[in-house]
């Protein structure tokens, strides 16, 4: 008996590798002997590049980048072979890295990120994959372009800096000093969301307030962003609003997208192809995968959706183990997930369900085993 694991991480809590180890050391101990194959896996947000790195067997090469900020950090991308990187924005212009009181959009770039790619770019890398959630920019990736030579001027020539309170100021795109190396790479960006760079549901309105947008901050940096969006109808002929997914991590969806033609895949779809997981799974007689929390949201772009998506194509059952349950939970059965079963084992405090998530995660993969188990005599007979 073939058994696979793919589950995502329990957020703060059990990691996917964790998951790994708990699952096959589950497996050993109601079946006895049986093969074993696990691989981290994530949805294209936080810990992709360590999830990926992981399953690749790659190494994380680091670099000296700008925060959102501007200030100096210290950032990694992963090599996955002589051509192929990955890397998250998260983890040069990414929330988490600017204090609470400092959050403006108006004042934070995404420069980093595009650091982040050169260094990549200078290392070699032409298969370039990108996480672009958890962004702390609204800068529609002027920052992001312009680490790579493309010029951003106002209506007097001047070179703008590229961050959020400049987009209103762009008068002009120069696109004559793109990296020669940008040009000739493959870039695919990890995108689960479909809003546009502008409007009620765009980069904006719909993620600027969690990165310290005010009303007032927010119909500015909207009045920015149209203007920008604008220049580039008039001097590229394309409207970025007419792309699902150009208003994501505040708009660098949109400067990937129009400056170096990347495409625009599902973060797991993306993930998963990383990590050969069709290859990973031909053979195999049950998969299990997880999650923290399972509800409707689960169908769209999660990993659940994804692993069950792939293996209904190949007739392979799935269950998943889950730290709990909310509404439209059901749904992901129609995603190639055959059962749930929760790790917690009953009525609890939430503070007690988290400090006791390993514990509780490996009782229930034994709870979930012995089930399969149960299911495998019922057919024997």
């Amino acid at each position: 008996m073939k058994l696979v694991f793919a589950s995502d991480s329990f957020k703060g809590t059990v990691s996917s590798e964790q998951t790994v180890e708990l699952l096959t050391k589950a497996a050993h101990e109601v079946f006895g002997p049986c093969e074993t194959v696990g691989v981290p896996v994530a949805d294209g947000g936080e810990g992709t590049t360590d999830a990926v790195i992981l399953a690749r067997k790659g190494k994380k090469v680091f670099a000296t980048v700008h925060g959102p900020l501007m200030e100096e950090v210290s950032a990694y991308y992963g090599k996955l072979s002589e051509k192929e990187a990955v890397l998250e924005m998260a983890q040069a212009s990414g929330l988490p890295m600017v204090p609470e009181e400092l959050r403006n959009p108006l004042n934070t770039t995404t420069y980093g990120t595009g650091e982040l790619i050169m260094a990549a770019l200078d290392a070699g890398f032409t298969d370039i994959s990108i996480a672009i959630g958890g962004s702390a920019t609204n800068d529609g990736g002027m920052g992001f372009a312009s680490a790579l030579g493309i010029r951003f001027m106002d209506a007097d020539g001047n070179v703008l800096e590229g961050k959020g309170s400049e987009l209103e100021k762009v008068a002009h795109i120069d696109v004559s000093g793109l990296n020669e190396k940008a040009k000739k790479a493959h870039f695919t960006v990890m995108c689960d969301v479909t809003n546009p760079l502008c409007g009620k549901d765009g980069a904006t309105y719909t993620f600027g307030k969690q990165k310290g947008g005010t009303p007032e901050i927010l119909d500015r940096l909207e009045k920015g962003m149209c203007n920008y969006r604008d220049v580039i109808i008039k001097e590229f002929g394309v409207n970025p609003d007419d792309t699902p997914g150009t208003g994501a991590a505040g708009g660098l969806g949109a400067a990937l997208k129009i400056f170096l033609q990347a495409e625009m895949k599902s973060g797991i779809e993306t993930v998963l192809d990383l990590i050969n997981f069709d290859k990973l799974i031909t053979g195999a007689d049950l998969i299990v995968t997880g999650e923290g929390r399972t509800d409707w949201q689960s169908c769209f772009g999660k990993v659940m959706q994804g692993v069950g998506d792939r293996a209904k194509k190949y007739d392979i059952p799935v269950t998943a183990l889950c730290g709990g349950l909310g509404k439209g939970y059901d749904q992901i059965y129609e995603h190639g997930i055959d059962s749930i079963m929760t790790t917690v084992d009953g009525p609890m405090p939430l503070s007690e369900a988290l400090d006791r998530a390993e514990e509780l995660y490996y009782k229930g993969a034994v709870r979930m085993f012995r089930m399969v188990n149960a299911g495998i005599k019922l057919h024997a007979n």
